[in-house]
């Protein structure tokens, strides 16, 4: 599943300070809509990380509204309490994506379940291994703990999201015993043995490396680093 971030209606890629918009040999940036539509020509879902929902609580939803009409999307707008989650949903995305690292604890996520099953959960790992999490609710957990934990309160797919560190695929084997579960990292598409034999549903990876196999090669604008 191919990963975009976007930030002001601009498509951005990962940069060794954070996020950075995406800039063609000559400057100009992405237009979100035509990669998306050379998306689609390969991938049924594409996984939005909508950073000003994450960044400032402002989800773009009428990108998120016009994205979806070409594309079945799930969307990390940065979810602190249910509602939040509904809007993303109603602006048109198939799944709307609850995070450890933002979502205010097991009640919220509760909420979110009795207003709409169209949920993933994202549990993200710290660079020691450690969940990174937004609520006291969480801190106790390990990732396995949490992960029967918020299948019991209802959601399914799960998305283990190690940051600054390769995938623990004994972890990730254990975790998708008990459903569908994704691996968000820093592989390629095309490298999905791990995967298959962890048996994960599937991968999320940054559209940095495709940009670059297309007309026009993406740099990174040093002004927009965050």
């Amino acid at each position: 599943m191919p990963c975009m971030l976007l930030r002001d209606g601009q498509v951005c890629v990962p940069g060794p300070d954070g996020p950075v918009v995406a800039r063609t040999p000559n400057s100009s940036a992405f237009d979100p809509f035509d990669v998306v539509d050379r998306l689609a020509a390969n991938y049924s879902i594409l996984y939005v990380v909508d950073l000003d929902g994450i960044e400032h609580g402002q989800p773009q939803l009428d990108y998120l509204q016009e994205l979806s009409r070409d594309m079945t999307l799930w969307v990390d707008g940065g979810v602190r309490v249910a509602d939040q989650a509904i809007d993303i949903l109603v602006a048109g995305a198939r799944r709307a994506v609850l995070s450890s690292a933002y979502l205010r604890g097991p009640r919220e996520l509760r909420r979110a379940w009795r207003l709409s099953t169209e949920l993933a959960f994202e549990l993200e790992l710290a660079a020691n291994g450690q969940l990174v999490t937004a609520d006291d609710g969480w801190a106790a957990s390990g990732p396995e703990e949490l992960a029967g934990l918020v299948r019991s309160a209802g959601p399914d797919h799960l998305i283990l999201s190690p940051r600054e560190r390769d995938p623990d695929w004994s972890l990730v084997a254990r975790i998708a015993a008990g459903g569908p579960t994704w691996v968000d990292g820093s592989f390629e598409p095309g490298e999905s043995s791990h995967l298959a034999a962890a048996g994960a549903s599937g991968g999320i990876f940054h559209i940095s490396e495709l940009l670059t196999r297309w007309d026009e090669t993406p740099t990174v604008d040093p002004s927009t680093t965050s």
